[in-house]
């Protein structure tokens, strides 16, 4: 069965989003509020880049007076709404990352986390079946 899945298929579609103009002090607050450990960086729904918790923790103190478009990683990793989800996790396992975007033309449509890949996995999202 997992063979047949696709990223569209337990994709997150309601994502929290930050701007590369937003200070990372408030994406930090963003992540902390919605619980998540990273946001995708948009303008425009475009993605342009990801900013994690772990990124914010790495730079230190000073960090929180940056914009996160200072501290965000470009270019992430991506994938398409019909990307295969065994490919999805081979770069989550191969790259130790634990969110993949999901974009359809370079437009943010969703987001592939550790959690939604075990949900899916484990049957516990009964709408993908």
């Amino acid at each position: 069965m997992i063979e047949k899945l696709r990223a569209q298929d337990i994709m997150i579609q309601e994502v929290h989003v930050t701007s590369r103009n937003d200070m990372v002090a408030a994406a930090k607050l963003k992540m902390m509020r919605c619980n998540v450990g990273g946001l995708p960086v948009v303008d425009k729904k475009k993605l342009v880049g990801i900013i994690t918790h772990r990124d914010i923790l790495l730079a230190g103190g000073e960090a929180l007076g940056l914009k996160v478009g200072d501290l965000m990683s470009k270019d992430p990793e991506v994938a398409e709404k019909n990307t295969p989800i065994m490919n999805i996790t081979r770069i989550m396992a191969e790259k130790g990352y634990q969110r993949i975007p999901v974009v359809e033309q370079g437009d943010l449509v969703g987001l592939i986390t550790q959690s939604s890949l075990i949900r899916a996995l484990a049957g516990l999202d009964d709408e993908i079946y």
